[in-house]
């Protein structure tokens, strides 16, 4: 459409859906939160740049959801926002921190993997970190040279979450509880895979380990058959039967993290008694 062929009744209306500041959708299209990335270029400054949790998502790593704020960075010198529905933060910029997307400009892998490491929660960052290394956005010798000599505000915290991260983990609570547990001194492996005494696979554990045969799994809140149901409660039965010790942490007690290391801490001190680390 062209300018004016929409009044602004119309556009306030229940016809159209406001992406970002002055930019509109029709509200029968879907809205997505690389759909609204995009809107966001069209009111950006040409040097501004998404990244983040946004540009992970642009990127096919899913870790915005539609209504999320857009992340944006701008250099120091750029006054920009604030802007409803974006976030926007101002810092130093290079010409190598992002290539043209849009409107404006897209983060590159390791830009993007700073922001993500930049985040206020370190569990929240780790996993969003564990998240593009797993799918290959970023590797750790690249974001280690690009975090040296760096002296921007937490960049030391972002130096803490990218030792802690780990491309092994499956899920965001995973990592979160894998990060909850480091902190606390347990260092737990992700994707442990327990065998039988004569190599055969018996089944992945999301956090533990294997000399010890303890394993930590993470039980977020489902809806299973029963069919589902009767295979957990074999394959634990048969991880019991081969000496495994699992401590299960539901999304519940996740709200309790004190509570969590105390549990696992627990469980692990009665596992070393029954089997003595293996020299």
């Amino acid at each position: 459409m062209g300018a004016g062929e929409v009044s602004w009744k119309r556009l306030c209306g229940p016809h159209f859906v406001r992406l970002v500041r002055d930019v509109y959708l029709p509200s029968g299209v879907p809205v997505t939160h690389q759909l609204r990335c995009r809107a966001a270029t069209m009111i950006m400054p040409g040097d501004a740049v998404v990244t983040g949790r946004s540009a992970a998502t642009v990127r096919s790593v899913p870790l915005a959801r539609p209504w999320d704020p857009v992340e944006v960075v701008v250099p120091e010198r750029v006054r920009f926002g604030p802007v409803r529905g974006l976030s926007v933060r101002r810092t130093p910029l290079h010409e190598v921190d992002s290539l043209r997307w849009a409107n404006a400009a897209l983060a590159s892998g390791d830009r993007l993997g700073l922001d993500l490491a930049l985040r206020p929660s370190l569990p929240d960052a780790t996993a969003d970190l564990d998240a593009v290394l797993a799918a290959g956005l970023v590797d750790r010798p690249s974001l280690a040279r690009y975090f040296a000599g760096r002296r921007e505000h937490g960049i030391r915290r972002a130096r803490e979450v990218l030792r802690l991260s780990d491309a092994r983990a499956e899920s965001p609570p995973e990592s979160r509880l894998r990060v909850i547990l480091a902190l606390s001194g347990i260092m737990l492996t992700p994707q442990v895979t327990a065998r039988t005494a004569e190599g055969q696979f018996l089944a992945r554990i999301d956090l533990g380990l294997a000399e010890l045969k303890f394993g930590v799994e993470y039980d977020g809140a489902w809806h299973g058959d029963r069919r589902e149901l009767s295979r957990d409660r074999k394959r634990l039965n048969k991880l019991h039967a081969a000496g495994w010790r699992i401590e299960f942490v539901t999304a519940d007690q996740m709200h309790r993290p004190d509570q969590v290391v105390d549990n696992v801490r627990s469980a692990l001190t009665q596992q070393r008694k029954t089997r003595p680390r293996t020299q």
